[in-house]
């Protein structure tokens, strides 16, 4: 229960006034550890549409499902008529928050400005996910996307949460959208704070409020659980999550599309060969890091780049073998001398770099190292922030770069992998450089039937787990905790749906 529903709810019985049901559902207070960062978070801006969409503020044309399958949301359907052509019909009756109608007009003007350079909701990113070349209506309920190219991926980008569509904002409606919850007000670095939309078209929302408040540290926020501040904690410590039950309070918990991975310095050092980055790999026992790091709730170990059983996940185990790791070593033309490996003459020496933003990085690395040491690979760690590690590696300066992403934002695996692997990829910090890669990536893009585009996928992480050009660790289990009662929430794999409708205390 939150502060304001307990001062509440002790007036009322200091008045001798019975607190009825209903009461008890007014506010809802989610502790979170990051923050707004202006008043008004346009949710075209940078990841803004991640909490707009997370406090069912905003929706999107496209969704993603539980099992990372996309759905239409505001769309009715979506055809694609032409290679480069995809044709959304909208859902009857759709509404902003402010009561007027949602057309095919009012989403070329929400989705235009993403693509205007000198517009403050210019998102590139977004924009190149999209590639849009050109946006018209069919009437009122039609819109037609035209791309650049062939972009099988497209539709998966209509699911982004920066792809809210919007109406025209006033002093009333900041951010007119058409979720079950209207957005009133955020204060940066504190609170993001929402009202129930009583006449949403799938029924009245479970909250009259919903308060969203940072708390950088996960311990503190364990604190303000407990004494009844707040009613749900996103990423709750895992050292805690199993005794925090016990008291009473739910635990939820699933592998999310969050990876924690190396991204391998394939140009230059010792990891310029992939033998050694196969030992590597095998050398890691992630079963241990997950364990230690996560206290066995906080994540599961990954063999591949999506989480297994999931959409677009290729059946590869993750695998701990030092004595195979040992042997390729040796293969490489590495020699083994009162215990440490030396290659060429020298000892063989892997700099590991990674950044402290999120908490379970720097653990992780200094428990690669172990590993590393145990079968006579000298190493090192070096924490600094995420830009610096970036480049640093992009630079040569470092071997291995630990870093968390979501490898599905949109649920589609085109757009990251191509960031993280193609030669020119805008992430490629380990400057890997593969034509089989580069060629089936473009295939990705450019196939539109499911089953071979799957087929390509998988072609693509079987190449990642010979080739090692990025080394999966685990998927994030995101924990959450919450008051007992709470019904209608899972955690989403993509992280970026939290509130429906239907979230609310039974009664």
């Amino acid at each position: 229960m939150s502060r304001l529903t307990r001062i509440a709810a002790a007036a009322l019985i200091a008045l001798g006034t019975t607190l009825p049901v209903a009461a008890q559902n007014e506010t809802f207070t989610i502790s979170v550890t990051f923050d707004p960062t202006a008043e008004v978070p346009n949710p075209r801006v940078g990841y803004n549409g991640w909490m707009s969409n997370q406090t069912g503020v905003t929706e999107t044309l496209m969704g993603i499902d539980y099992d990372l399958n996309l759905y239409p949301r505001l769309a009715e359907s979506i055809a694609q008529t032409a290679p480069t052509t995809w044709q959304v019909t909208l859902r009857e009756g759709l509404t902003f928050h402010d009561g007027t109608p949602v057309t095919a007009q009012a989403v070329i003007d929400a989705i235009a400005p993403i693509f205007d350079e000198n517009h403050p909701a210019h998102n590139a990113r977004i924009a190149g996910v999209l590639d849009l070349a050109d946006m018209s209506t069919d009437g009122d309920g039609v819109v037609v996307f035209e791309t650049n190219s062939p972009n099988a991926a497209f539709q998966w980008g209509l699911s982004d949460p920066g792809v809210a569509i919007l109406g025209v904002p006033s002093n009333a409606f900041p951010i007119n959208a058409t979720g079950p919850y209207i957005f009133r007000e955020a204060v940066p670095e504190q609170l993001y704070r929402v009202e129930a939309d009583i006449d949403y078209r799938q029924g009245a929302p479970g909250f009259a409020e919903v308060r969203v408040v940072a708390s950088p540290d996960p311990a503190s926020a364990a604190l303000a659980f407990e004494a009844g501040d707040v009613d749900m904690v996103i990423n709750y410590p895992e050292s805690d999550f199993a005794r925090i039950q016990e008291t009473g309070a739910l635990g939820f918990t699933a592998p999310t599309a969050r990876l924690y991975f190396y991204s391998m310095n394939t140009a230059s050092g010792p990891l310029a060969e992939p033998l050694i980055r196969q030992a590597v790999s095998l050398a890691i026992d992630r079963d241990g890091i997950v364990e230690a790091v996560l206290s066995g709730v906080g994540g599961v170990p990954a063999g591949t780049v999506y989480p297994a059983g999931k959409s677009w996940a290729a059946d590869i185990a993750p695998t701990y073998d030092p004595v195979q790791a040992e042997a390729l070593l040796a293969e490489a033309g590495a020699v083994k001398q009162g215990g440490r490996w030396m290659l060429d003459g020298a000892p063989l020496e892997i700099e590991i770099l990674t950044y402290s933003s999120r908490a379970a990085l720097p653990p992780t690395a200094e428990i690669t190292q172990a590993f590393l040491q145990q079968i006579g690979i000298t190493s090192s760690v070096r924490v600094g922030e995420y830009g610096a590690s970036n480049e640093a590696l992009m630079a040569g300066d470092g071997d291995m770069f630990l870093q968390a992403w979501v490898m599905l934002p949109q649920g589609d695996p085109g757009s990251v992998l191509g960031f993280l692997l193609a030669s020119d990829g805008g992430s490629n910090a380990g400057r890997y450089a593969n034509p089989d890669m580069d060629q089936l990536l473009v295939q990705g893009q450019t196939t539109f039937e499911p089953a071979k585009r799957a087929a390509i996928y998988d072609e693509i992480q079987q190449i990642i787990a010979t080739d090692v050009p990025l080394m999966p660790v685990f998927h994030v289990s995101q924990p959450v905790v919450a008051r007992a009662g709470l019904i209608g929430y899972q955690v989403h794999p993509t992280e970026t749906y939290w509130i429906t409708h239907e979230t609310r205390f039974a009664e």
